[in-house]
């Protein structure tokens, strides 16, 4: 076989990616997606913003250190997810596989000495999204 073969009973990649545009097309419709989209307020109460920002100056350091990491902690997640699925269809030799590994684990440690750094957990990073869930999934138990 080819290296740009497809195995004949390989998954058409047209329908993942299908699912995956009707998945998040179902996401955004949980959202208004512009003001006019919004309900109108009552006529005789001024609007008011639902949640308010806080912008507290002490605060701003760790919650930008938060959003940083949450964002790092959910690109390591897919990072060590496509890796998996490297190793699993044999794609990496043995060194590469180890070299992976050290890699993967290394960052995770990093990730995990920036949190303790900034008073945060790796749980703090796993943001609540409402109706979608958390961002990032469950971890995995260990054993």
């Amino acid at each position: 076989m080819t290296p740009d073969a497809v195995p004949p009973d390989a998954p058409d990649p047209r329908s993942r990616y299908d699912e995956v545009a009707d998945a998040a097309g179902r996401a955004f419709r949980l959202f208004p997606a512009a003001p006019q989209d919004l309900p109108r307020p009552e006529r005789d109460r001024p609007p008011r913003p639902s949640t308010r920002i806080n912008t507290d100056p002490d605060t701003v350091e760790r919650d930008l250190m938060k959003l940083v990491l949450t964002l790092v902690e959910l690109l390591r997640q897919l990072m060590e997810r496509q890796a998996m699925h490297r190793v699993d269809a044999g794609d990496l030799t043995e060194e590469e596989e180890e070299r992976l590994g050290v890699t993967l684990m290394l960052l995770h440690d990093r990730m995990t000495d920036l949190c303790a750094r900034y008073g945060l957990t790796m749980q703090d990073l796993n943001l609540d999204l409402g109706p979608l869930g958390t961002l990032l999934p469950p971890a995995d138990p260990p054993g």
